[in-house]
């Protein structure tokens, strides 16, 4: 089982707002999935990026693999 760290979308339409997530690679995009570990809000300016360190270290460690859009946004996070 590969276990993926991804967006999952929340919200009304035209109104996104995303979870970090981390999910087996073969569930839905919105479908189960084994923790949330952040939230990404693309509407606010600037977007509003919030990660709990604690958690996506502990599933990096076991060797959770992030999304490219995931690895982007982790990487603004830091930055910021």
């Amino acid at each position: 089982m590969a276990v993926k760290i991804r967006l999952t979308r929340k919200g009304k339409k035209k109104k996104p707002f995303y979870r970090i997530v981390v999910a087996n690679s073969e569930a839905k995009r919105d479908g189960k999935f084994l923790e949330v570990v952040g939230t990404y809000d693309p509407l606010t300016q600037p977007a509003s990026i919030k990660i709990q360190q604690e958690k996506l270290q502990a599933w990096l460690d076991q060797g959770a693999q992030p999304t490219d859009t995931v690895r982007n946004l982790l990487k603004m996070a830091v930055s910021a």
